[in-house]
Parts: structure tokens; C-alpha cells; sequence
């Protein structure tokens, strides 16, 4: 498991810990230049940090992909899920089983579809998700509902599709990517609650529109 985290003192360890250790060979924690004890946290609670200097959240998601790729232990599948406990990793069961049961290759845990607690997500995330998935169905004819940081992907699949985003592009790249590879992609509902802090993304203007404008024009860039 793949977990991009910068300044989540407050919240990484809780991911950690509630994370199903019996469906789980490794938690990696990638530390993204945090300017506070994100690390010793992670650390205490039992993951193995990794740092990435550049800042950007497809950066950290490299550079925990380079990791796999060098240790010996034989990886099936990867996960990944954020650091700021939006999520809920108890749930990590229902993503993995539609790809050991059903021979799916990309499972998004989609927010649209579970539970989201009331200002979980703010009005230009929700917009931003609705404009990406719709740009996506229109151009790659498949219906996405959300672009999820909770997901599972077969490591094969994986590297196959070569991801390369290292910032805000990294989600929507792996699922356009994901379907012009043929890879089998499916959903399945996830709930997701306020986060501990605030945002570093959705939180600031800049954030957002930063984050919308690469989304929109990954998606062109791949048709």
C-alpha cells in the first residue's frame, strides 16, 4: 500500500493503523518535503517511509512505484489511498475483491457512490469530479463517477500503463490510461468523511484551480 503524505502528523497514523493488515504486505508512506513530524509518525505506527523532495502528489506516487520495483518480494497488487484520513481503510477488503474474485485489473473506491459525510468534499470537488468523469465518458466511452485517491491496481497492470504525472494529473492519468490499455476497470462505493486539517489542494483557490487545470488537460492529452 501506497500512501503520498505531506504535514499529516495528526492523520497518518490513524490510516495506518486501521488499515486490515491481513490483506496488506507492506505500507509504504511516501513523505513529501512535510514540514512537521509526519514521519516519526508514520514510522511509530509501523509503515516504511520513503522521501520525495519534489512536491507534487504523483511525485510521492513514483516515487513509492520506484520502491516496488527494486525490492525482491514478489508484488501482486498495489494500493493507494491518502494520508488524511478522509478515507476509510477498514473498507480495503471491497476493493481488493473485485480484482481476486472477478479478474478486474483498476478498482476506484468511489465517493459518489458511498456514503460522503457533509463537507467532506467541496463544491468545485464535486464539480470537478462530475466535468472529469463526463469529459472521459464522452471521449473514452466509460463511465468513471469519480476519480478516487482510494484505489487497487494490479502491479502488472500497473507498470504497463507506465504512469509519468507528478502532481495533480496522477488519478485521472492512471484511469484514461487504464482504458486506452484495455485494463478492466470497475468501481465499488467507499465512504469518506472530513478530513483531519485542512487541504493542501480543495483547501486554497489556488489549490483548486491548479488541480482542475491539469486534471482537464491530462485528459486531452491522452486522447
Amino acid at each position: 500500500m501506497i500512501i503520498p503524505a505531506f504535514n499529516e502528523e495528526n492523520a497518518v497514523g490513524k490510516v495506518i493503523r486501521e488499515i486490515p493488515k491481513e490483506w496488506v504486505d507492506e505500507v509504504i508512506v511516501v513523505d513529501n518535503n512535510s514540514s512537521d513530524s509526519t514521519i516519526s509518525r508514520a514510522k511509530q505506527a509501523g509503515a516504511t517511509v520513503l522521501q520525495e523532495s519534489f512536491q507534487g502528489y504523483g511525485a510521492a506516487c513514483l516515487k513509492g512505484l520506484s520502491y516496488l520495483q527494486k525490492i525482491e518480494a514478489k508484488t501482486d497488487i498495489v494500493v493507494f489511498i491518502d494520508a488524511d484520513y478522509s478515507d476509510y481503510p477498514e473498507q480495503l477488503p471491497s476493493l481488493i475483491k473485485p480484482i481476486l474474485q472477478d479478474g478486474f485489473d483498476l478498482v476506484i473506491g468511489s465517493r459518489a457512490l458511498g456514503a460522503r459525510q457533509k463537507g467532506s468534499m467541496t463544491i468545485p470537488q464535486v464539480f470537478g469530479n462530475w466535468l472529469a468523469t463526463t469529459l472521459i465518458r464522452l471521449f473514452f466511452n466509460y463511465r468513471f463517477t469519480d476519480l478516487g485517491p482510494f484505489r487497487v491496481i494490479r502491479w502488472s497492470r500497473l507498470q504497463e500503463i507506465n504512469m509519468q504525472d507528478r502532481t495533480y494529473g496522477w488519478t485521472v492519468e492512471m484511469q484514461v490510461k487504464a482504458l486506452k490499455h484495455g485494463l478492466k476497470c470497475t468501481e465499488v462505493p467507499v465512504d469518506y468523511r472530513n478530513r483531519v486539517g485542512v487541504s493542501k489542494i480543495s483547501g486554497t483557490i489556488k489549490g483548486t484551480l491548479l488541480a482542475g487545470y491539469k486534471i482537464i488537460t491530462t485528459i486531452f492529452k491522452f486522447l
